[in-house]
């Protein structure tokens, strides 16, 4: 088998030349070396760990976190052609254990025969099993292949402890508009790899869409691009000029009037979140709908129904925050398309919710003391003894344990003397909190 540090062996040149022909934008503009790669200067910059890694050839195992179109395939490939190790790259999706085997039997024939490392890529490493990642584990550690793997999944719940524990970390993020706007711009630009040779003009609107609705995702970006630029016509000066329907069109979305970084993110949100609160599921249901179909970040969304479920309905359904904290478990679950089910299912239980903030405006009025009275000493019954010299002391003394009275209550005051009058909580009349009023009238009545 010929060295190379490239797939493909002897005719790699002629497969790439092919590739540059047929293959899409996103794989043709593949950064060729680190100083083209845009965005994660978190872990790419200059001083950076792997970084020095990278260019001294010391790169240990490695596992890519991050979302789709962030660059984890491309750096992997980078870091190959840097440091001149083959680059075997398997995907999870279509691979199995015999693939792996041969892809280890190949590592191995290269090392004994040319001294040569290889880098084995597994793609989505979360999608193979225990069995599967446990074949990848002991040529690991004996330094056959040094392993890269990419995963969109929390490594720390999908990846094998004794793989994850022989690997380093490294979380990439989504790219931020500047970034993708950038990869944009040298797509347009570059005669070679790019779309120069058809002369495109992107109209500023259709540049701001494009970035808007890619979220983050090069990759998308980079291939709706193309399909607009293809399929728009030359004009008499031989430019195409794409708009902004033209991104809608190659994207197969209507151009929604939202920006994520504007006032329409915060408006639809605003929106949204007091359609809940005033108990409209249809409201919420619109309005939920206008932000995924604007590219809208699903667990920004999930994060709002948890917050809303514990402030606006509270004790009145005490269901509603575990609802809400299983609709953003499972959104991150299963991701898009597929989470806007849980999102909605949250959504209609929660506007359909008795509603109180009755337990928040106990928590903010306990604040307002707290924050604006002097910090009064804990009361010595309510003291935990676990010396003899507290105990001499009074800590605990006359204390009553709930559980030895009638009903498992007694009454006692468990406020500072100096607030006894205080009551932060006052529970609403609406679903179950008005058994916990009554509750509590019940218990206290006599007491104060």
């Amino acid at each position: 088998m010929a060295a190379s540090h490239k797939t493909g062996g002897l005719f790699e040149h002629e497969r790439e030349q092919r590739l540059r022909q047929t293959a899409p934008l996103a794989e043709r503009m593949r950064p060729a070396t680190l100083d083209e790669f845009v965005g994660q200067e978190h872990i790419l910059g200059a001083d950076r760990v792997l970084r020095r890694a990278i260019e001294i050839d010391r790169v240990p195992s490695i596992l890519f976190w991050g979302p789709p179109g962030s660059g984890k395939t491309t750096l992997a490939r980078l870091i190959a052609s840097v440091t001149r190790a083959y680059f075997e790259p398997v995907s999870a999706v279509s691979a199995g254990v015999a693939d792996l085997r041969k892809a280890v039997a190949g590592a191995r024939e290269r090392q004994a025969l040319h001294q040569h490392s290889t880098i084995l890529f597994v793609d989505e490493i979360h999608r193979f099993n225990k069995a599967q990642q446990d074949v990848i584990l002991p040529h690991v550690e004996d330094g056959t292949v040094t392993f890269i793997g990419a995963t969109t999944e929390n490594p720390s719940f999908e990846v094998n402890a004794p793989l994850l524990s022989r690997c380093r970390v490294f979380t990439l993020n989504a790219l931020d508009n500047d970034a993708v706007a950038a990869i944009i711009e040298r797509a347009l630009k570059d005669d070679r790899r790019g779309l120069a040779p058809l002369a495109p003009q992107l109209e500023q609107e259709a540049m701001a869409h494009l970035v808007n609705i890619a979220n983050g995702d090069a990759r998308v970006a980079l291939n709706a691009l193309e399909m607009a630029v293809v399929s728009t016509p030359p004009g008499e000066d031989s430019q195409r000029r794409v708009t902004v329907e033209g991104i809608a069109d190659a994207l197969q979305r209507r151009t929604p009037q939202y920006d994520k970084a504007g006032d329409s993110h915060y408006d639809t949100i605003s929106a949204f979140i007091k359609s809940v609160r005033g108990s409209s599921p249809d409201g919420a249901l619109y309005w939920l709908a206008r932000m995924l179909e604007a590219g809208e970040d699903p667990m920004f969304i999930a994060r709002r129904l948890v917050i809303l479920a514990a402030e606006d309905i509270g004790l009145a359904n005490p269901g509603a925050l575990p609802v809400a904290v299983a609709a953003q478990q499972a959104v991150h679950f299963v991701g898009l398309p597929e989470g806007r089910i849980p999102l909605a299912e949250a959504t209609v239980y929660l506007a359909t919710s008795p509603k109180s903030n009755a337990a928040y405006m106990a928590l903010e009025r306990a604040l307002d003391d707290v924050r604006g009275r002097p910090h009064e000493p804990v009361p010595l019954h309510l003291r935990n003894a676990v010396t003899g010299l507290t105990r001499g002391m009074g800590y605990g003394a006359g204390y009553k344990y709930s559980h030895d009275y009638e009903g498992h209550f007694e009454a006692q005051e468990y406020l500072p003397p100096e607030l006894s009058d205080r009551q932060y909580y006052e529970p609403s009349d609406q679903g179950s909190e008005a058994a916990i009023a009554e509750r509590l009238r019940r218990w206290w009545s006599n007491a104060r």
